[in-house]
């Protein structure tokens, strides 16, 4: 398979850069098997059965997009420059890989100033603007002084086109973020508000929790045009044995289990045995699901819609067919859906 055949036309216009309200207000674009029908995530209820769950991540997004000062002796003034930086993977209790933009402008040894004194050294420059940062504190302190002077690390699709703000704080987070960690928001549960969750135990829907944090690898672009050449970022994920045993009971019972959001897929199917049966999970994954392959642990998906030639258009597209997917795109587009983080869902689900 090549990159190009992930590839569909997208307006502009139609990149969502702020979610609706209430949430649920949200249009959702039901596919299921063969037929497409319009509606609401209000209306989730009327397409689930009693003894279907729903599978959400409660990871917690931090405000992970830094902004300060590169300080380095010189004579001319010329060792300081603005630099950015977005983190996206702990490494240790003070230490954080990120991207760095313009990461050109680093070196291993310099420091970098950001808000309410909180300071990092470049302990290292690695491949595709990613550097290696040794902050001044760690742990719980760090974390604090990170809420203080970061920002919500929005993607690029948004934050090209305006700045992040205070609003962004609450939009950006699920209401089911408990666990800190995520430099992305698993947005197809942004649409979640606690009236929709109490229609959707009213109606006999089951829900469980587990955690992937997301990382800002989600955002970056596929390179390589055949597919198979693509590597994914690991991410760190858990299942715990109680929403594993909650997980296979559900299915054993006869309901679906109808992941919310594809970090919730991947953290199920990389848990799953050959069975399908959901297994206690803690570590990273790298998973990449592509068409061909054979999903075990869910029957079905609630998303947002995707980039062009992104991995989660060919995760959807292994779903449900990429000329199925193609064809549900190409009506979301007539039918003016919004795209992105911010924008409408959808609910697959295949045959």
């Amino acid at each position: 398979m090549k990159l190009s055949d992930f590839d569909f036309d997208l307006p502009e216009r139609l990149i969502a850069l702020r979610p609706v309200r209430p949430r649920p207000a949200a249009r959702l674009l039901v596919a299921r098997g063969s037929e497409t029908h319009n509606s609401h995530v209000r209306d989730l209820a009327e397409w689930l059965r009693p003894g279907d769950m729903l599978v959400f991540n409660d990871t917690q997004v931090i405000p992970a997009r830094l902004s300060g000062e590169r300080r380095r002796a010189s004579a001319d003034g010329s060792g300081v420059a603005k630099i950015e930086v977005t983190l996206i993977h702990r490494d240790s209790d003070a230490s954080w890989t990120a991207l760095a933009r313009p990461a050109r402008r680093l070196a291993p040894g310099d420091r970098i100033a950001f808000g309410g004194g909180l300071t990092a050294e470049v302990a290292e420059r690695r491949e595709a603007g990613e550097i290696a940062l040794a902050f001044d504190r760690g742990g719980a302190a760090l974390d604090a002084a990170i809420a203080a002077a970061g920002v919500m690390p929005l993607p690029p699709y948004i934050a090209n086109r305006r700045a992040a703000d205070a609003q962004d704080a609450e939009d950006y987070q699920t209401i089911f973020a408990r666990r800190l960690g995520a430099v992305a928001a698993p947005t197809a549960a942004l649409h979640f508000d606690q009236a929709l969750m109490t229609v959707l135990a009213a109606r006999g829907v089951l829900s469980a929790r587990l955690t992937l944090h997301v990382g800002a690898g989600t955002f970056l672009p596929v390179r390589t045009e055949t597919i198979a050449e693509h590597r994914m970022h690991a991410e760190w994920g858990e299942i715990s044995p109680e929403t594993a045993e909650a997980v296979n009971a559900a299915r054993a019972a006869g309901g679906r289990i109808i992941a919310v959001g594809t970090t919730a897929l991947r953290l199920l199917e990389a848990a799953a045995g050959p069975g399908g049966k959901v297994a206690p999970f803690s570590g990273e994954t790298a998973i990449f699901i592509t068409p061909g392959y054979r999903f075990r642990a869910i029957d079905g998906l609630m998303t947002n819609f995707h980039l062009p030639r992104s991995t989660l258009f060919m995760l959807v597209s292994a779903l449900m067919g990429r000329e199925r997917m193609r064809a549900l795109y190409a009506h979301a587009v007539a039918a003016g859906y919004r795209f992105y983080s911010y924008g409408d869902a959808s609910l697959l689900l295949p045959e």
